[in-house]
């Protein structure tokens, strides 16, 4: 693919902007609707717009996407952390994990135990990502009963009580999920422009040089910009 986007665009393109391309054309609902009865049976493909506009477009909302949804360890050169609406209205005691969570939608509410966080919207807390409901999923890992398979001893290696970074993590991620919210309907639309305009044939693609079948190294788990 780089060559074969050099060969159009007339510049290089590196894999951090092919990544955050494909990051920002299939990551969203839009594309398993637009393509349902494709994923089916197929395996997932993507549509490389030949515009250069609308890659330098797709790349810079899949290099936030990117950064958010990897807490900073990649792309954060450049970007913060959202500040979104939901904000802890009742903290919750920390003196024992909690043993049960809910969310009222009538008050945009989600209890933590005693705690309380509001407004969380009801697109936050249903949230899923391939069968898994983040929101949900996130705090029954830290309920009293932890749920989740235990594969070996370490698994009962737990905190016991509820430390206040828990409480930060928490909004973090919700603040999260919302920027993600926004973002959905651009990458459906750009998906939608991407298809109509000029695209990329498979056969121009060539084979894959063996040093982009290798995982990225780690940058360690630092963040970056300013939470």
């Amino acid at each position: 693919m780089p060559a074969a986007l050099k060969q159009a665009y007339g510049k290089a393109i590196g894999a951090e902007e092919i990544a955050a391309y494909l990051y920002a054309v299939l990551a969203h609902p839009g594309y398993t609707e637009r393509f349902h009865g494709e994923l089916e049976n197929r395996e997932v493909r993507a549509p490389v717009t030949l515009d250069k506009e609308l890659f330098a477009a797709a790349v810079a909302i899949g290099r936030r996407l990117i950064c958010l949804h990897s807490y900073g360890e990649r792309f954060a050169q450049g970007q913060t952390w959202p500040h979104g609406r939901a904000r802890c209205a009742k903290a919750i005691p920390t003196e024992s994990l909690p043993e049960k969570f809910s969310y009222d939608e009538a008050t945009q509410t989600l209890h933590v135990g005693d705690g309380l966080f509001k407004p969380v919207a009801l697109a936050v807390w249903e949230l899923e990502v391939s069968g898994l409901k983040v929101v949900q999923s996130w705090l029954g890992y830290r309920m009293k009963s932890r749920k989740g398979k235990k594969s070996s001893p370490l698994d009962d290696i737990t905190p016991t009580s509820w430390p206040p970074e828990f409480t930060s993590e928490l909004r973090r991620l919700l603040h999260l999920l919302e920027e993600t919210l926004e973002i959905y309907p651009q990458q459906a639309t750009l998906l939608e422009q991407i298809i109509k305009g000029p695209l990329l044939n498979a056969d121009q693609l060539g084979m894959p040089p063996d040093e982009y079948r290798k995982p990225p190294a780690s940058h360690g788990t630092q963040h970056q910009f300013d939470i």
